[in-house]
């Protein structure tokens, strides 16, 4: 197990805000170019690793969440700005969530239980098709694997080395969702595993733009 830098953001408006975790990014990547872990582009080149600065609408409540260095980074510029535009609207900000803690990442002694509270972008291309051609049984074997990939590619950016198997059972429904104008299919429901992460981390394809936001359950 080690620790995580986490930094919470949540931002409320005199209105509620309309937007996406995508539009979200695309505001802060913009006013705030000079920070590459915030759009995770350096010298135009995509930085290919877990995003250590994630952009998500839980709710109507836009949140941004920072990870080590990225919550350093989200502490310096958390307040230097008055407004947000998401799609041509725009808000003025009237108060600031803040939470800034460390947290346990990795195995986990005991089962916990998560759920999706934005949905999971869990297949590429090839496991997209893999995944149209199984019965029920085998389509739930392939979310459990990618699930359990998503942590140990997660696991591999955050310098944490997984010292045992990791465990997932996934409850799931697939739901048609949007990336980037593409419909993709995407996954809502909870799921049992024996590895600890901090709420409101995504796991997953997309990130950085609110997918596969997880929560603790209140079991």
């Amino acid at each position: 197990m080690i620790e995580l830098k986490i930094f919470r953001l949540t931002l409320t408006s005199t209105r509620p805000i309309k937007g996406s975790g995508a539009q979200l990014r695309g505001f802060f990547a913009t006013k705030f170019n000079e920070y590459n872990l915030l759009h995770q582009h350096n010298t135009d080149k995509f930085i290919y690793q877990y995003p250590m600065v994630q952009y998500k609408m839980i709710g109507q409540t836009p949140t941004v969440i920072g990870i080590n260095d990225g919550a350093e980074v989200l502490k310096e510029i958390y307040d230097e700005y008055d407004k947000i535009n998401l799609n041509g609207n725009e808000y003025e900000i009237v108060e600031r969530g803040i939470n800034y803690k460390k947290e346990d990442f990795g195995i986990s002694e005991k089962l916990i239980k998560y759920d999706f509270v934005t949905p999971w972008f869990a297949l590429n291309q090839e496991n997209h098709r893999k995944y149209l051609s199984s019965d029920k049984e085998q389509q739930t074997e392939l979310l459990n694997r990618n699930l359990t990939g998503n942590m140990l590619s997660m696991s591999k950016s955050l310098n944490y080395q997984v010292p045992e198997r990791i465990k997932c059972h996934t409850e799931l429904k697939a739901r048609r969702s949007s990336l980037k104008g593409n419909e993709i299919l995407a996954f809502k429901g909870s799921f049992v595993t024996n590895f600890q992460i901090p709420d409101y981390l995504g796991v997953g394809k997309s990130v950085s733009r609110g997918f596969g936001t997880v929560k603790k359950c209140n079991l």
